[in-house]
């Protein structure tokens, strides 16, 4: 009874002692298997550059490739150009004074392209401004209503941008005196040229 006990004591311990030694051989193999823990490394800024670069992107958030997408700019053009071309106020000349009054007539198309994540401008306008003024006639001081007809123009194209005049009234004006007021009112096509310039900085920024 005594030797079958010792021998169950004996088998006991050996079944501990490789019970232990294969959990322990578990516990390195399965050491071995976990990744490594990550190491923090500071980026540079060459890193940072890239990432910024990679995250850049144009257009809508559907349009994640960058491909062709257009965007419709119309209503904020139209009513731009008008608000630019109304500030240009009045100018003075040599027998008269003159303002654009109203812009009777703005049409046209103005967009915005996204082609392969880059953007791209463009319009197209045509625009008739009322201009109305007081011009020394003689010796006697007359008002006088016209017309500015500026035909289609294009995004840069403003250094040939052209303008028709036309008086609403003539009152029996001799033809230099007509002359005279249509000459004054071309001068205005410097200023709004240079709105128009303004226009185009804005629509480029959008």
């Amino acid at each position: 009874m005594e030797g079958n006990s010792i021998m169950s004591t004996t088998e006991k311990q050996n079944t501990d002692s490789t019970t232990t030694s294969s959990y322990t051989y578990w516990v390195r193999e399965a050491k071995q298997d976990i990744a490594p823990l990550p190491v923090h490394k500071k980026l540079t800024a060459e890193d940072v550059s890239v990432v910024s670069a990679s995250s850049t992107h144009l257009g809508s958030a559907w349009n994640k490739a960058g491909t062709w997408e257009e965007k419709n700019l119309n209503k904020w053009a139209t009513e731009r150009i008008k608000e630019l071309v109304l500030s240009v106020g009045s100018l003075d000349f040599s027998s008269g004074k003159a303002e654009i009054a109203e812009v009777s007539r703005c049409t046209g198309d103005a967009f915005l392209v996204t082609v392969r994540n880059k953007k791209r401008v463009g319009y197209t306008y045509e625009i008739t401004l009322k201009v109305k003024g007081e011009w020394l006639i003689g010796e006697e001081k007359k008002k006088f209503k016209g017309n500015l007809d500026l035909a289609e123009f294009s995004f840069g194209e403003l250094d040939d941008l052209q303008a028709e005049v036309r008086l609403s009234e003539e009152k029996d004006l001799l033809h230099q005196d007509k002359q005279r007021i249509l000459q004054d009112m071309k001068t205005f096509l410097k200023p709004i040229r240079e709105k128009l310039l303004e226009f185009e900085t804005e629509l480029k920024q959008r």
